[in-house]
C-alpha cells in the first residue's frame, strides 16, 4: 500500500466514526404529549373512593375555561361538587323531581365519580353548545394528563331539568340551562380503546 495514502485513509475513518458517534448520541425525539394524552384518554365508569384535591381541580378548571369560545363570550357556567354530602343532597333532589324514574337509576347516574362537574350554557347564544363542548374536552384531556379519569354524562342533565330544587342548589345564573355533566376521579379500571371509524373523515379534492 502506498504509505502516502495512510494519513488520508485514517482521516476519513476518523470523520466517519465521529459522524456515527454524533448520530448515536443525538437525543431521541420526544413524544408529542398532547397527542399521547388524546390517544390514551378513556371514559371511566369505575372510580376509587378517593376525592381529587382542590389544587388539581383548580388546574383542570383553569384549563377548561381556556378553551376557545365564539367571540370570546365564554357562554358557559361551571359548578364543581366534590363534597359527598352535597353530592348526596343533589341526588336526592333529582330523585324527588323525577318521581317516574327509578330512584336507583337517578342516584347512580353519576357513575360513582367522587367529583361532578355541572356545565350550563347560555341558550340565547346559538354557538353556546359548541363552546361548552370545547370546554368539556379541555376539562377531560387536562384531567387525564394529571392522572384523573373522567366520563361525560347526559342522563344527569335530563334529571336536573326536572328538578328546580337541584338547580337552585347548583346556583346557575338566570337563563342558563344544564347541558353537560362530567364525572371526575381516579380510575379503578383500565378500559380498552373502542374502535373508531376513519371513514368518518375524508379530504375534499
Amino acid at each position: 500500500m502506498n504509505m502516502k495514502i495512510l494519513p488520508v485513509l485514517a482521516a476519513c475513518i476518523g470523520m466517519v466514526t465521529a459522524a456515527s458517534c454524533a448520530q448515536s448520541s443525538a437525543p431521541e425525539e420526544k413524544e408529542n404529549q398532547v397527542i399521547e394524552t388524546i390517544m390514551a384518554r378513556r371514559s371511566i365508569r369505575q372510580y376509587k373512593p378517593v376525592t381529587v384535591g382542590r389544587d388539581t381541580l383548580n388546574q383542570i378548571m383553569t384549563c377548561g375555561i381556556n378553551a376557545p369560545s365564539g367571540l370570546n363570550k365564554q357562554s358557559w357556567e361551571v359548578r364543581v361538587v366534590d363534597d359527598p354530602v352535597v353530592m348526596t343532597e343533589i341526588c336526592e333532589k333529582m330523585a324527588a323531581g323525577n318521581p317516574d324514574a327509578d330512584p336507583a337509576m337517578v342516584r347512580g347516574c353519576f357513575r360513582g365519580a367522587p367529583v361532578m362537574v355541572f356545565i350550563a350554557n347560555d341558550p340565547s347564544y346559538d354557538c353556546s353548545p359548541i363552546d361548552c363542548g370545547l370546554l368539556s374536552e379541555n376539562i377531560m384531556l387536562s384531567a387525564w394528563s394529571l392522572g384523573v379519569g373522567s366520563v361525560c354524562l347526559g342522563s344527569p342533565v335530563r334529571f336536573l331539568k326536572n328538578s328546580p330544587a337541584a338547580l337552585e342548589k347548583l346556583g346557575f345564573s338566570e337563563g342558563y340551562e344544564p347541558i353537560i355533566c362530567i364525572g371526575l376521579g381516579y380510575a379503578a379500571e383500565s378500559p380498552e380503546a373502542k374502535p373508531r371509524d376513519p371513514s368518518k373523515y375524508r379530504f375534499v379534492e
